[in-house]
């Protein structure tokens, strides 16, 4: 296990080379983002988000999102995308907005079971992205057993999931700490599946009609 501090520029350059060649060697990774801490691997090596699962202890009946580096990647890994889908992304992406949106079919990976589908999100952590830009699409979710409240500090990561991560970053305490607002954009209106840090108030400015369980 290899804990770095990204706190410094230092930092987040040597931690998201040694994060990025863990991932690239299979492994699972803790990295900070602008929710919570996440614990991932490359979206791409089924064996990788495997461990993912384990590590959280959760089945295939709940599959990771996949954060993404940049916004061009959304036409790479999703289909169907929808004008407000667009607007979405261009009014919250970076941040703490995930959009359950059509996968590409020819997509080789294995999730788990999604039905077709994929969560998406670009972070707003400069030490995530730094890790993004040097891996692609990796399979993310928040890094702490399944039932135990996500870690927002990177000690917290380290105590629920110990040696089933090889790298852990420090990026400091969360500095939102509240879970992505995650909305469903596969169908004719979109739909807010998990309240979060983006108000439906501000979903329908940007998208119109929005609707919310």
């Amino acid at each position: 296990m290899n804990r770095i501090d990204a706190r410094t520029d230092t930092g987040r350059t040597t931690g998201a080379r040694l994060a990025a060649d863990a991932v690239q060697r299979g492994e699972v990774v803790v990295l900070p983002t602008d929710t919570v801490y996440g614990v991932g691997a490359d979206a791409f090596d089924r064996r990788a988000v495997a461990a993912v699962l384990a590590a959280k202890g959760r089945g295939r009946d709940v599959p990771p999102p996949v954060l993404v580096p940049n916004p061009r990647t959304l036409d790479g890994l999703a289909t169907d995308v929808s004008d407000a889908t667009r607007e979405l992304v261009a009014a919250f992406w970076p941040g703490p907005l995930t959009l359950v949106c059509r996968a590409v079919p020819s997509l080789d990976w294995d999730l788990g079971e999604t039905n077709g589908t994929v969560a998406l999100r670009m972070p707003l952590h400069r030490v995530a992205l730094a890790v993004l830009e040097l891996t692609g699409p990796m399979a993310v979710t928040s890094a702490n057993r399944t039932g135990e409240p996500a870690a927002t500090t990177v000690d917290e990561a380290v105590a629920q999931l110990g040696e089933a991560v090889s790298v852990y970053l420090d990026g400091g305490t969360s500095p939102s700490g509240v879970a992505s607002t995650i909305v469903d954009v596969t169908g004719a209106v979109p739909r807010v599946l998990r309240a979060g840090p983006i108000a439906l108030e501000r979903l329908r400015a940007v998208a119109g009609q929005v609707e919310s369980d």
